[in-house]
C-alpha cells in the first residue's frame, strides 16, 4: 500500500482532466486491503466515502480534485479454479488487472466468452460495475461471482452474479458505494472458435455472414479493427487520444419511437434486459453534430466517431458543459434524453448523480429528414450556461 497526498489524478485518466486527490491510496497487494480500508475509513466522515479508481478510462475528475480519499486498484493476478465437471473454465481475476490483458490471455488459451471485449480499456474490476460489453458479449454472460469488501458490514463478502443486478451499463455497484470489488470469477468455455458473430460491422470486417463462428484470434482482430476505425482503442489516433470512449448510454425508447426510427435506418436493438434502445452516437449525428464539431472550450466531437474528446486547454468543467450541450440539443431535436455513461468523480456540485437523470421521452422524435441544421458551439446559446 502506498499513500500519496495531493496526488495529481489527471494523468491517471484517459481524458487527462481534473485536479488532485487529497489522499491517493494505491493498492498493489490484496493482502494490504484491510490496512488501506482502515486508513480511508478514518477520514471519510468529513470528506465523504472513498472513491475507487482503476485505469481512469471512464472517469471525469472535477477540476478542484477530490477531497475524499481515492483508492487506486492496482492489484493484479489470474488463477484458474476447479470447475464443476462441465466444460466451463472458472477464472478468478484480481480487480486491478487490466481487462485488455485478461481478454488477450483468454483468446490465446482458446477460452471463449470475452473475445468481443477486445480493446476495451480499464480494469477487470470495472466490468460488473458497468456490465461492460460490446459487439454481442456482456459481463453478465460470464460473471459467476464477485468478492468484495462490504463497507456496511465491515468484512469481505461474496456476491453472486444475480445479486450484482447487472443491467444495461448498470449494476448494484453503480448505484451504491457500499461495496469495493476485490476480485471476480468468470466462467469461460474452451473452444478454438468465437461466439457467433452478431454485430454487422464485425462480420463485415471478416467478410462472413452474421451468426458465423471464426477462430477466436480472427474475431478479436476484427473487433480491434472496428474499434480503431472509431477511435475507440487507446492511443490509436493522436488527434482523438483524449477520450473516455462512449460518453452516453444507448437510451431506452418506446415502441412507438422505435417504429418511427426504424424506417430511417436507425440502429434500434433489443437488449438482453428486455429494453429497446437506439445508438447514442446515431442520435448525435442526426441532431446535427458533425465529426470534429466544437462543443465547449477545448472539447469537441471526435473526428472518427460521434463521441466527445478533449484537446489542449480543456477543463473538466468544459467537458461536463459539452455533455450538457449535447444532451439538450438531442432532446430538443429527437425527444430522447441522453444519460451520461461516464463517472463524475470528485467534488462536483451539485452531486454528480444529479446528471444521471432517468432516460425519459418527452415527445415523439422530429421526423428524420427535416432540416435540423448543424449544431456547433459557435452558437452562443449552445454554451452560454455556466
Amino acid at each position: 500500500m502506498h499513500i500519496i497526498h495531493e496526488a495529481p489524478l489527471a494523468p491517471l485518466t484517459t481524458l487527462g482532466l481534473g485536479g488532485p486527490a487529497a489522499a491517493l491510496v494505491e493498492l498493489h497487494d490484496s493482502s494490504d486491503f484491510p490496512d488501506a480500508m482502515a486508513y480511508m475509513e478514518s477520514v471519510v466522515d468529513h470528506r465523504g466515502p472513498p472513491v475507487v479508481l482503476g485505469l481512469g478510462s471512464n472517469a471525469l475528475i472535477h477540476d478542484a480534485g477530490c477531497s475524499a480519499p481515492v483508492l487506486r486498484m492496482a492489484n493484479r493476478g489470474i488463477r484458474f479454479l476447479k470447475g464443476s465437471g462441465d466444460d466451463r473454465v472458472l477464472m478468478e481475476v484480481q480487480a486491478g488487472h487490466p481487462l485488455a490483458d485478461v481478454v488477450e490471455g483468454a483468446v490465446a488459451e482458446d477460452l471463449t466468452g470475452m473475445e468481443m471485449l477486445s480493446g476495451i480499456p480499464g480494469t477487470t474490476g470495472a466490468t460488473p460495475v458497468q456490465n461492460v460489453g460490446a459487439y454481442g458479449q456482456e459481463t453478465s454472460d460470464i460473471l459467476v461471482e464477485v468478492h468484495a469488501w462490504d463497507r456496511k458490514l465491515q468484512r469481505r463478502v461474496t456476491l453472486s452474479a444475480a445479486a450484482c443486478q447487472l443491467g444495461h451499463r448498470t449494476s448494484v455497484f453503480k448505484r451504491s458505494r457500499r461495496w469495493i470489488l476485490l476480485s471476480l470469477v468468470f466462467a469461460l468455455r474452451r473452444s478454438p472458435l468465437s461466439a457467433p458473430l452478431v454485430h454487422r460491422q464485425v462480420a463485415a470486417a471478416l467478410d462472413v455472414p452474421l451468426g458465423s463462428r471464426v477462430p477466436q484470434a480472427e474475431a478479436a482482430r476484427a473487433v480491434l479493427a472496428v474499434r480503431r476505425g472509431k477511435g475507440m482503442v487507446l492511443n490509436c489516433s493522436a488527434r482523438d487520444s483524449r477520450s473516455c470512449g462512449s460518453v452516453f448510454l444507448s437510451p431506452e425508447i418506446s415502441p412507438a419511437q422505435a417504429d418511427r426510427l426504424r424506417p430511417h435506418n436507425a440502429p434500434v436493438h433489443r437488449f438482453p434486459d428486455g429494453s429497446t434502445r437506439v445508438s447514442a452516437s446515431w442520435l448525435l449525428r442526426e441532431s446535427g453534430f458533425d465529426l470534429g464539431s466544437p462543443l465547449a472550450a477545448g472539447v469537441r466531437v471526435s473526428s472518427l466517431h460521434h463521441t466527445l474528446v478533449a484537446e489542449e486547454g480543456a477543463t473538466a468543467a468544459a467537458f461536463a458543459q459539452a455533455t450538457d450541450v449535447v444532451r439538450r440539443a438531442v432532446h430538443e431535436r429527437t425527444g430522447v434524453l441522453l444519460t451520461p455513461e461516464i463517472d463524475f468523480l470528485g467534488d462536483w456540485e451539485p452531486d454528480p448523480a444529479a446528471r444521471r437523470v432517468p432516460n425519459v421521452v418527452s415527445g415523439p422524435p422530429v421526423a428524420i429528414g427535416e432540416s435540423w441544421g448543424r449544431h456547433t458551439a459557435a452558437d452562443p446559446g449552445a454554451t452560454g450556461r455556466e
